[in-house]
């Protein structure tokens, strides 16, 4: 498909106007064959005065917000394997190993970190654009707007969590002044200040469930904004909104077995399962989740395509070295010599032989499952009340599912109240959730948000790290083309 294209301004007017046309085609082609394993929409025909005006407009609309994360070498797998290489387990190889030095990012991963950057605002624009049209529909009801809307802002809050965290104060690019260029950068007190609204929005007005997996609902917002909390460390709300997801009854643990019944969660079979809370989906009709081909090997057939075994982790950290045999999660790694020594180790978390190329594994890709739902209670709670019954029975159960036990049994390896101080506690649902989230993207927030990265860094791969690299650098491209930053005064140290 070639578009003409003719010298527009697409931040204004109609060039505004043709540019949503653009990204609403996209997002309805995009979504018509990616988007969810059990949701098919089909392109319309759409003209420029018919924007926005119904309900099947907004939803094409809302779609286009989703490709620019989800797809593709600047989205949600490159973006995950640069989180999982700040990790205490886990390595980069080859561009990604510099990361492994805690010193900053050079030109390479300089680049690599400013187009997430872009990817984060595409998607941002694109929730804009919903946010501020949606309302203005000649033919569509007041719950349907509402219902989009909030779909867009608990993307947009979304996206600005993850831009918070990684670079710091970053410009708010709202509906309001979307067609500004020149935006200083806010602090990072209004950016959650942002978060927070849109998320109370979303959890107002999401539904509970919905027939077209994929989509944000009501509990995927609570359980987002307590994360979010949980963060500014408001723990009490962090607590009772996780508590109301516990109690919804609508998740609950995959039981397991073996090894091999992780499948059920992380395979490229698996439709649905009962702990997904929100998940990117894939299916063969479109390109698929990037990250399965960034962390295999061509040998092991794990991936249909081969691999580029660019993440792997070593028998010799510590992290591995203490983690219990038992515990079922551990044989998720195997050894595999590639040249960096038979103490290297690759993970077959996410698998699929069927893979057709690098783009083409069909594997979900989870932003927010049960389990974590249960840790972030359990963090809240002992924070709040110290070490309870309630908190340490929401460790136990992720803990006891690890080991192959019935998740909401007594088991033999249960924790015990008695065995915590309030610090050990803590120390103990971060390490279980490093365990349950590896390769998910969790474990630098986490050491970052409770001040352990240094020493836990130090710890396990002798390394200190950096000031400069506990936030990446604001692009080049962003200082280039917005003149409310300054690239001596607003860049981030060490940059």
């Amino acid at each position: 498909m070639e578009f003409p294209i003719k010298s527009i301004d697409l931040t204004k007017g109609r060039g505004a106007r043709l540019l949503t046309a653009f990204l609403i085609l996209i997002g309805l082609y995009v979504c018509s064959i990616s988007c969810q394993k059990d949701l098919e929409e089909h392109p319309k025909n759409i003209v420029e005065e018919n924007f926005y005006n119904t309900a099947e407009e907004v939803e094409a609309a809302v779609n286009a917000i989703f490709p620019p994360i989800r797809l593709g070498g600047q989205g949600i797998g490159t973006y995950n394997s640069t989180l999982e290489c700040h990790t205490d387990y886990a390595y980069g190889r080859a561009s990604w190993a510099q990361f492994n030095e805690f010193e900053g990012l050079n030109t390479v991963n300089a680049n690599r970190v400013g187009d997430f950057w872009t990817t984060f605002y595409l998607c941002i624009r694109n929730a804009n654009l919903v946010i501020a049209n949606a309302p203005n529909g000649n033919a569509i009801s007041e719950e349907d707007i509402n219902k989009y809307m909030a779909e867009a802002m608990f993307m947009r809050a979304w996206c600005y969590f993850h831009l918070v965290r990684d670079w710091g104060g970053v410009p708010l690019r709202i509906e309001s002044n979307m067609e500004e260029r020149d935006v200083p950068r806010s602090t990072e007190e209004e950016v959650y200040g942002l978060i927070v609204s849109d998320l109370r929005f979303a959890e107002e007005y999401l539904p509970e469930s919905s027939p077209q997996k994929g989509r944000p609902i009501k509990w995927a917002a609570k359980t987002l904004l307590s994360d979010v909390l949980l963060t500014l460390e408001d723990f009490a709300t962090a607590r009772d909104l996780a508590a109301e997801v516990i109690n919804s009854s609508s998740f609950s643990l995959v039981e397991i077995n073996d090894v091999d019944d992780f499948e059920r969660i992380f395979g490229a079979e698996v439709v649905e399962n009962p702990e997904e809370i929100f998940h990117f989906k894939y299916n063969r009709q479109g390109q698929g989740n990037y990250f399965p081909w960034i962390v295999s090997h061509p040998s092991t057939g794990l991936h249909g395509a081969g691999g580029a075994f660019a993440q792997y982790s070593e028998t010799t950290n510590l992290f591995y070295q203490e983690w219990d045999d038992d515990d079922l999660r551990k044989s998720l790694w195997y050894t595999m010599d590639f040249g960096m020594g038979d103490n290297t180790l690759l993970n077959r978390k996410f698998t699929d032989p069927g893979a057709p190329n690098e783009y083409g594994a069909i594997n979900d890709f989870p932003l927010y499952r049960y389990p974590e739902v249960l840790l972030i209670f359990a963090e809240a709670e002992s924070r709040v009340n110290g070490v309870t019954s309630e908190a340490v029975d929401a460790l136990n159960q992720v803990h006891r599912r690890a080991y192959g036990y019935n998740s909401s049994n007594l088991s033999p390896v249960d924790f015990d109240v008695a065995q915590f101080s309030p610090d050990t506690f803590i120390d103990a649902v971060l390490q279980e959730k490093a365990y349950e989230y590896q390769f998910e993207g969790k474990r630098w927030f986490d050491l970052k948000r409770t001040g352990k990265a240094a020493d836990i860094i130090l710890r396990n791969k002798d390394k200190n790290i950096a000031e400069s690299h506990y936030l990446w650098p604001i692009p080049f491209s962003e200082l280039n083309f917005n003149n409310a930053i300054d690239p001596t005064t607003d860049q981030n140290p060490g940059y």
